[in-house]
Parts: structure tokens; C-alpha cells; sequence
């Protein structure tokens, strides 16, 4: 079910969705061909998971109906585990196969040329099993008990109903601006169905795949933090910050090296410094730990070519200094957290030239992955009810309850993920500093995230506030992430909360893609004439690397949303 986790966070994620959705740059800065596309990577549906799921479901049809009355549930499971990975290449390219997709073995002839299925179809298709999973799984008498053999939700077939609910509100959401009565529809049968919807941490799926799995081994292409983003998310003092980016390496200790060496300290940091009248360092202003560690860049191109901004781009010069012999190299911006994507990541903690080692290795936990959410859920809501959905709660409610979830989820994979800095900061040596520069939650911190005005939906523009916060909670889960930013349309040009910058490229804006590459298949694929029709029926010209064409090419759901930064559709 969840495939490819190497080359869909080395390239899809770090490559394109992040630049292309403005969470971080591409590594080292964005470049002027940041929109274009080279090899990518999808979840392989079809090697392992449909030969499985397919099996499962003929089985079943061929039970006799009081053996068939106990199994019907595992018939059941079969489709939100299929529809959630077919989702996601659906989000990337559009028309997929599914409907004919792994019949060969149960079929006669053996169908080995099945049909690719549209958006539209796919969607009207899925809410179709959706509703029919729904009902077996809440309905069912003496189901077969999988207890741990389940290693999602432990057999609990009511959590795989709510699941199913969540999956039926991530079709809502992307047919919102292409039939926004159906959409709402949708909202309105989560929210009073029987079987209720994802609402506690308890309910959230979070793919375990065992206990040594961590992720992939190889190293990624991480890039810097948006510097709009970070400072959004600082100022609202929202925790979520300090689990989606890593801390700069500028602590006490190495603050004092550089003032030790002579050497200046980045700009964006000294502003949080102060000193006694020796000159040395005395304290933090502003914020203080953890939050003065947090810095991002400008991410247009012609910003990542600027000089004045090798303060960002050319720290491997500016922030290197030696103290008795030792030369250190230190970054005094934020990476995205790679211990969301891989839990064996080795970080070594920042300390002077020639100072202590202190190290987090060599204790690795089994990753786990947040594939859907109670916070997802209770955001779409908000999103519907502002919208003109008939649901029982208020968009306000949804809202604070969704940002409560993902802030408090957020956290817990970061405790299991053993971020750095999470319980401390080790290189601090008294009790009480260490313990403020962690980056766990604290207490009265969710409180007061929920006190700020960009959180208030009673004033402003309710409906951009409730996707700023879908957009940091889909930060964790780019393919909704960038679902997200081109149907909704934020970041929104000129906002005053979280504006869309400009990709300036010798100064003309570049153009960003709303879909993959299409290959052109070869004749000699058996499958030759259903893909060509796929993509004549879609409008696509395969085999074209050009952001312009893959602007302007849409895929069904996008073909009325809003230009990116454009703001939303109302």
C-alpha cells in the first residue's frame, strides 16, 4: 500500500511538491529550472498490493453465504486500502487503471489490457465502495476477529468505517470546485453518518509497515524553509513549526564561538542576541529558545542568485570559523525535519570547534507515517460549513479542533520519531534551559495558537484562515499538500497572513506545473491503445517537459480551480 517511499520523497517531494507549494526550496536554494521535472516516482498499485486485494475480494464472492457473512469484512477493508495509494497517482496524473485493474488471474481470457478509468469515474466509482465498505463494516454480524493481524486499527471495524469517512471528505474536497452541490453532499453524509467520522488521535491511520522499518536509509535532497512560511508560523508561536523544520545550528555555545573567532554572526540571528559589557553573550531578546532557532530563505530564483543573500546561500564561506586549530562549518537556516521521512538519520548536535560530540544515533524507532488524520477531517469540515455545508457544528469548532489534532499528532511523531531536541537540548548544560530550548509541546502552548487572530474566523477571510491551516497540516503529507494549493489557491497573492511569493526568474515570473509528465508508451506495450486513449480523452501532450504545457494541461479536478496564489474560489 505504501510504495516507493524513497523515490516519492527524493523527487516528487523534495524535487518538486515542496518548492512548487512553497514550503522549502529545492537544496541549496531554488534554481531557474525549479519547475522542471526529471524522474519521478509513484506508489506501484499494481506489483503487490492489487494481485493481493483482488484475491482477497474473489475469495470472498465465492464463499458460501455463511462463511461469505464472517469474511464480508475483509472484503470491506480491501477498498479504502486500494482507493488511498490510487488517490495519490490520480492527484499526479489523472486517468489511472483500477476498475479492470489486476483481473488477469480471474478472468477468462485473461484481461491483460485494462482500461484507464477518468477522474470523474474513479471518483463516482470510489464513493460507490466507499459507502458499501461503510455499511458491511458497521453492519456486520460475527465478523472474523484479525485483532493484531490488523496492524493498523487492531481489528477495529468502526475505525475502519471512520477511515472510510475520511476518504469520502478527500474526494469532497477535490470535487469542490467542479460540482460544489455534490461536494457538500458528501460533507453532510460524514457528518451524520452512522458510523461518525475521525475525530480523536485514536482514529488517525498511521501506517506502521513493522518493527524495522525506518524508512529508507539513503540520504535526500532536503531543502531550506520558506522564510514567508517560517515567520507565520513564529509569529503565531505555533508549534508545528518546530516539528516540520529542523533548528539552525546557532545555540549559546556557538553564538559565543563566533563571538570568540571574530567572525559575524548571520544577520537574522544576531537580531535575537544579546550581550553583557564584555561583549559576549548574555542571553536571548524576542522569543527566546526554542523559536529564535528557526530562520527560512527567499525562494525565487533570482533571490538565490542575489549576493546580498549569500547570508542564506553561501553559508558554507560566511559561517565557518576556527578556534584553536579546529575549523567548523555551521547552518543558520532550517532544513525540513528528515526524521518525518526516516527514523535512521544520525544528528550530531552543534557545539564550538573542538567542543563536546554530542550525538543522537544508534536508537532507532520504527517510523511511522500519517496517511489520514482526525486533524484532516475536522479541517475539511470547517472548510465545508464555511462553504454552505448543513452540519451540526460551527466552522469555528471544526477549526479549533482540527488545529488541536494536528498540533497534538504532529508532536507524537516526533516523540516517536526521536526528533532532535525533542525531550532537550543537549548542549545546554542547565536543567532549566535545556528543558525550555525543547521543542516538545508545552504546556499553554496550543491555547494560545488558538487564541491568535489568524485562527479568529469572525474576522478576515474565514475560508483563506481554515486553508493556511490545512496547509500546514498537509506539510506532513505533501500529495495533499499540493492538492490543496491548486485548488484552493493559496498561498493567496497580497495576503496579509501567508502570501504567495513570486517565482522571479531574470525577472519574469516562471510558471509552475499542476500535473506530472506523461510518458508516451511504445507500440510494443500491450496496453499501447488504451493508454493513448487515456491520455487523447485527458487533452495531454505526453512526453512534454514544459511548466507551461503542464500549467495549462489540467487534470479533471483542476480544470476550474484558481491559478496558483490566486486565492479561492468562493
Amino acid at each position: 500500500m505504501f510504495e516507493n517511499d524513497y523515490t516519492t520523497w527524493f523527487y516528487n517531494n523534495f524535487q518538486y511538491l515542496y518548492p512548487w507549494t512553497q514550503i522549502t526550496t529545492e537544496q541549496g536554494g531554488n534554481s531557474p529550472t525549479f519547475n522542471e521535472m526529471e524522474n519521478y516516482g509513484t506508489q506501484n498499485i499494481y506489483r503487490e498490493l492489487f494481485p493481493q486485494t483482488r484475491d482477497i475480494q474473489y475469495r470472498v464472492d465465492n464463499m458460501g453465504e455463511e462463511e461469505k457473512s464472517r469474511y464480508e469484512v475483509l472484503k470491506a477493508l480491501t477498498y479504502p486500502i486500494q482507493i488511498l495509494p490510487a488517490m495519490a497517482n490520480s492527484d499526479l496524473l489523472g486517468s489511472i487503471i483500477y476498475s479492470e485493474a489486476g483481473r488477469a488471474p480471474f478472468t477468462n481470457p485473461p484481461l491483460i489490457t485494462p482500461k484507464y478509468d477518468s477522474q470523474e469515474a474513479l471518483y463516482d466509482l470510489w464513493l460507490s465502495q466507499l459507502d458499501d465498505a461503510i455499511s458491511i463494516l458497521t453492519n456486520a454480524e460475527n465478523p472474523i476477529d484479525l485483532g493484531k493481524q490488523d496492524v493498523i486499527y487492531g481489528g477495529d471495524y468502526g475505525k475502519w468505517a471512520r477511515f472510510c469517512n475520511l476518504l469520502k471528505l478527500k474526494i469532497a474536497a477535490r470535487l469542490i470546485n467542479v460540482d460544489r452541490t455534490k461536494a457538500l453532499s458528501i460533507a453532510e453524509e460524514v457528518a451524520s453518518s452512522s458510523a461518525g467520522y475521525m475525530n480523536a488521535l485514536t482514529d488517525d491511520f498511521v501506517y506502521h509497515r513493522g518493527i524495522k522499518y525506518y524508512g529508507t536509509g539513503n540520504d535526500f535532497w532536503i531543502g531550506y524553509a520558506n522564510e514567508a512560511l517560517v515567520d507565520f508560523l513564529l509569529q503565531n508561536r505555533d508549534p508545528r513549526l518546530r516539528f516540520l523544520f529542523e533548528k539552525n545550528d546557532f545555540n549559546a555555545e556557538v553564538v559565543q564561538a563566533f563571538i570568540d573567532a571574530g567572525v559575524d554572526l548571520p544577520p537574522y540571528v544576531e537580531q535575537y542576541v544579546t550581550l553583557d559589557g564584555d561583549g559576549n553573550f548574555a542571553g536571548w531578546s524576542g522569543p527566546g529558545e526554542p523559536w529564535v532557532r528557526y530562520h527560512g530563505v527567499p525562494i525565487a530564483p533570482d533571490e538565490t542568485l542575489d549576493g546580498d543573500n549569500d547570508i542564506y546561500f553561501n553559508q558554507g564561506t560566511l559561517y565557518k570559523i576556527s578556534l584553536d586549530g579546529v575549523e567548523k562549518t555551521y547552518s543558520a537556516t532550517s532544513l525540513f525535519s528528515e526524521k518525518l521521512t526516516r527514523t535512521t538519520y544520525d544528528y550530531t548536535y552543534p557545539t564550538k570547534p573542538g567542543g563536546r560530540v554530542i550525538e543522537l544515533k544508534d536508537n532507532d524507532p520504527p517510523l511511522k507515517v500519517i496517511l489520514g488524520s482526525s486533524a484532516e477531517t475536522n479541517l475539511y469540515l470547517a472548510e465545508f460549513k464555511l462553504l454552505g455545508a448543513n452540519i451540526p457544528g460551527t466552522a469555528q469548532e471544526y477549526l479549533d479542533r482540527g488545529v488541536e489534532l494536528s498540533v497534538t499528532r504532529m508532536d507524537a511523531l516526533a516523540e516517536n520519531n526521536q526528533f532532535p531536541y525533542y525531550s532537550n537540548d543537549p548542549v545546554y548544560t542547565d536543567a532549566e534551559e535545556t528543558e525550555l530550548a525543547s521543542t516538545k509541546v508545552k504546556e499553554g502552548e496550543l491555547a494560545n495558537l488558538l487564541s491568535q487572530s489568524a485562527l479568529d474566523l469572525s474576522s478576515g477571510d474565514a475560508l483563506e484562515k481554515v486553508y493556511i491551516q490545512q496547509y500546514i497540516n498537509f506539510a506532513a503529507t505533501p500529495n495533499d499538500l499540493w492538492t490543496l494549493v491548486r485548488r484552493a489557491g493559496i498561498p493567496k497573492r497580497g495576503s496579509t497572513l501567508l502570501p504567495w511569493q513570486e517565482f522571479i526568474s531574470s525577472g519574469t515570473e516562471e510558471t509552475v506545473p499542476r500535473r506530472f509528465v506523461i510518458q508516451t508508451p511504445t507500440e510494443d506495450n500491450l496496453n499501447y491503445e488504451n493508454q493513448m486513449q487515456a491520455i487523447e480523452d485527458q487533452g495531454f501532450t505526453s512526453a512534454v517537459n514544459d511548466p507551461e504545457v503542464l500549467n495549462s494541461e489540467r487534470l479533471w479536478f483542476d480544470e476550474n480551480n484558481p491559478q496558483y496564489g490566486a486565492g479561492p474560489v468562493e
